[in-house]
């Protein structure tokens, strides 16, 4: 975790405790604070808190925090029971996953100890994930009426979406490499795409990647690329 990110860790981890006491069992962080290093980052810290049980009383207590957290940069907590969270493995698959595969426990015990994900419940949530996002591209790329700018700021505005479906990608094939950019990777050769083009789509995620590549004309390739994340999806095993 960023060394600048431990002040955010310990108010989030002191609020927490100062609601929930005793029924708070877990608090972990996750994102790009545990991921960057020491690195500038922009996104609000982020964090998953399992308690012993949630009622109004503690949601109006974390509401009476939230202007609190949102000043120091603190994302809003997410706040479960402990049985809902491993109730809710099979319903949430990518999103526990992309937690589990990047985090680091704040407070009590590893809620991930123990915890694994069903491949079938991931390729399920990858396959509704893809095909959304193709649906996305097909029908914002006719609402922009052919105009090369609001193209090329579709194409940029997806390019985290897409660097996320090429990691789940890579979750189906084994565990997933806890290093971001290599877990991205690792999606992209198992659908066997170009790695010209995934290299061009994730640049756009940084500010001078947007300024030094013509996102517009990316765009045939790009939904080439999704169509083939599909067919992959639909074909493994």
């Amino acid at each position: 975790m960023s060394s600048h990110s431990r002040p955010a860790a310990d108010r989030i981890v002191s609020a927490l405790h100062g609601i929930f006491g005793d029924r708070l069992r877990s608090v972990v962080a996750y994102g790009p604070h545990v991921e960057n290093g020491d690195g500038d980052l922009a996104e609000p810290f982020s964090c998953l808190a399992l308690v012993g049980s949630l009622t109004i009383a503690d949601l109006e207590a974390s509401a009476a925090r939230a202007h609190d957290w949102t000043r120091h940069q603190i994302a809003t907590p997410l706040l479960l029971v402990e049985d809902e969270f491993r109730r809710s493995l099979d319903a949430f698959p990518l999103e526990y996953a992309e937690i589990l595969r990047a985090h680091q426990v704040l407070f009590g015990s590893n809620p991930f100890a123990g915890v694994s994900i069903e491949r079938a419940d991931l390729r399920r949530a990858c396959e509704t994930q893809i095909k959304s996002h193709l649906v996305h591209l097909r029908e914002a790329y006719i609402e922009a009426g052919g105009t090369p700018r609001a193209v090329a700021d579709l194409v940029t505005a997806s390019a985290p979406a897409f660097g996320a479906l090429l990691r789940n990608i890579a979750r189906l094939n084994g565990p997933a490499e806890a290093d971001r950019a290599t877990a991205t990777r690792e999606g992209a050769r198992a659908a066997e795409l170009p790695d010209r083009l995934v290299t061009s789509i994730l640049a756009l995620e940084r500010p001078s990647g947007v300024k030094a590549i013509d996102a517009a004309r990316l765009f045939p390739e790009y939904l080439a690329a999704v169509e083939q994340l599909a067919r992959y999806v639909d074909s493994w095993r």
